[in-house]
């Protein structure tokens, strides 16, 4: 079923349109929350939450993308369950390692933020992100938005680990340079 479809049924408010997300993008939404949470049981609860996330916002927003929406909200209903998982007990996974090379190139989250410091760094983010050439696009996404490890990223496009993690650090010091010039409070 295409996309436009399924969001049809959602502002009609049919309950099929629940099945129809699961059966398109189950395996999107589990891939994205188990790479955060490492944890089945956890990652399965929170898909099944990610469509009661997208059945409360369809209606009244109106995704152009299905697949980004429901994937967005997956992302921020696992990483909420991670942050209370960890609060409950430290890990050592891939979200704290993805989160931890950042750390030198993006504000800590810490500071007292004001929404417009967020949006402008948002926006500058995005402006990186899709200046950078394809693959490098590709491997930093990969890394810091799907939180994939090194070596899954490395199988994927086929890269030594060893040349992951250098475009990885090449890029990142290419992102502080580029907030340092956006006058982004590093």
């Amino acid at each position: 079923m295409e996309d436009k479809q399924i969001v049809a049924l959602y502002l009609q408010r049919n309950e099929q349109a629940l099945a129809e997300t699961a059966a398109k993008y189950g395996k999107y939404c589990f891939s994205i929350a188990n790479n955060i949470l490492e944890n089945a049981a956890d990652t399965e609860e929170t898909v099944n939450d990610a469509y009661l996330g997208v059945w409360a916002a369809i209606p009244p927003h109106r995704p152009v993308m299905l697949s980004t929406f429901v994937g967005k909200i997956t992302r921020r209903l696992a990483i909420k369950r991670w942050q209370m998982n960890r609060a409950q007990k430290r890990g050592g996974g891939e979200m704290e390692l993805a989160l931890e090379e950042l750390s030198d190139c993006i504000p800590s989250r810490n500071t007292v933020e004001t929404a417009v410091e967020a949006a402008e760094l948002s926006k500058a983010l995005n402006r990186f992100v899709l200046a950078l050439p394809r693959t490098e696009r590709n491997v930093f996404v990969c890394r810091y938005w799907y939180l994939d490890s090194i070596d899954a990223i490395a199988q994927r496009y086929n890269f030594t680990q060893s040349k992951v993690k250098s475009m990885l650090s090449r890029t990142r010091k290419k992102l502080y340079t580029h907030l340092q010039k956006e006058e982004i409070d590093l």
